[in-house]
């Protein structure tokens, strides 16, 4: 059966020995409904709870909760165990505590998630394979101090990094210490980018933390060579610090303000990079900002242009493609939005030294 998660916006006043209580209640007659509840979090502070079930179907789960106690969930989607696990660290209760006839859990389920990406600057032939075997030895240090910070790995690619963690304190740290191994140890062929943003598993959207991972991704396309903090992680790591404003040199945050800004130019970005119509128009027309406003706004938080910023975000899907080595030159140039493989070609050779061709071979 498949395994959801549902998210519960809970009254002032209900407590975790309450939600405890409503636990054992749904446990008591889940098996009327084919339902078996595995776990769940509660957030006293933040006034959420999130349920963990294996069941049929949603409204098996709307019926166990509307017969058992009453608090309908707010929303329900379905979840991967593994993928819970990882960033969660358990899919089932944890051994009581205390003495008490109830298993009272407050464990929050709101996480810290960081999103590391690594990039090739130059792509010159006879240096793929360091490039590469730097690559490999640079993601065993950062398992390390992941490790070392009480961080969970939750997907890791040759590339990129997702990470979660229960402190804010602990993410920015472990991604100083990266930062500081890079600026020691990598070549400068590579260029790194580091995201950090925080949220709850179940939002509107269908996948679990998909509005949190978006958010570090999306920091990531900021300005290169910065630990780029969203808003709330900012807010959170001064809270656990005694309220010291963050003044760490390589760290940046991001206002509510150019938070907005990145998530809306993605978006759009997300969009339209495959169409080759597309130009720096579009982003003015789609972002209300004038020629100018735009420029300066996209250089202060980017560090690029709008022509440049999209230009050089299509040579990285391309660059996927050729990885990948599933696609054609012609096909790769067309597929990644650009008007002609010649076009492609001179693109890239200029960005990385090397024609898409002698890459791929």
């Amino acid at each position: 059966m498949p395994i959801y998660m549902d998210f519960h916006d809970l009254p002032e006043g209900v407590t975790a020995a309450h939600v405890a209580e409503m636990h054992q209640a749904d446990l008591q007659i889940e098996h009327k409904y084919n339902c078996r509840g595995l776990t769940y979090w509660c957030d006293e502070r933040r006034q959420t709870a999130f349920c963990l079930i294996e069941a049929p179907n949603e409204q098996a789960i709307k019926e166990l909760h509307e017969k058992s106690h009453g608090a309908v969930p707010q929303r329900i989607i379905e979840v991967n165990d593994t993928l819970v696990e990882s960033f969660l660290g358990r899919i089932e209760d944890p051994e009581k505590s205390q003495n008490t006839k109830l298993n009272i859990i407050n464990d929050s389920a709101f996480r810290t998630l960081m999103v590391i990406n690594i990039k090739k600057r130059v792509l010159r032939t006879k240096n793929i394979e360091t490039l590469n075997a730097a690559i490999r030895g640079y993601n065993k240090s950062i398992i390390n101090i992941i490790n070392n910070h009480n961080g969970r790995v939750v997907k890791q690619e040759l590339n990129s990094f997702l990470m979660s963690f229960t402190s804010v304190t602990n993410a920015v740290e472990s991604a100083i210490k990266i930062q500081e191994l890079y600026n020691c140890v990598i070549t400068p062929d590579l260029e790194f980018n580091i995201g950090i943003s925080a949220g709850i598993p179940v939002t509107k959207n269908e996948s679990i933390f998909e509005d949190t991972i978006k958010e570090a991704n999306y920091l990531c396309y900021a300005i290169n060579g910065k630990i780029l903090l969203s808003p709330e992680v900012k807010d959170l790591y001064e809270s656990e610090n005694q309220n010291n404003p963050i003044n760490i040199i390589g760290v940046k945050s991001l206002t509510v303000v150019e938070m907005e800004f990145v998530n809306n130019l993605l978006d759009f970005t997300n969009n339209v990079w495959k169409d080759s119509n597309t130009s720096a128009l579009d982003f003015n027309k789609y972002l209300g900002l004038s020629k100018s406003k735009l420029y300066r706004t996209m250089i202060s938080i980017i560090g690029k242009s709008p022509n440049s910023f999209l230009k050089e975000y299509r040579l990285n899907k391309a660059l996927e493609l050729l990885e990948k080595q599933t696609s054609n030159i012609s096909e790769t140039a067309y597929q990644t939005g650009f008007s002609s493989p010649t076009y492609f070609s001179k693109c890239f050779y200029e960005a990385y030294g090397v024609l898409p061709s002698k890459y791929r071979r």
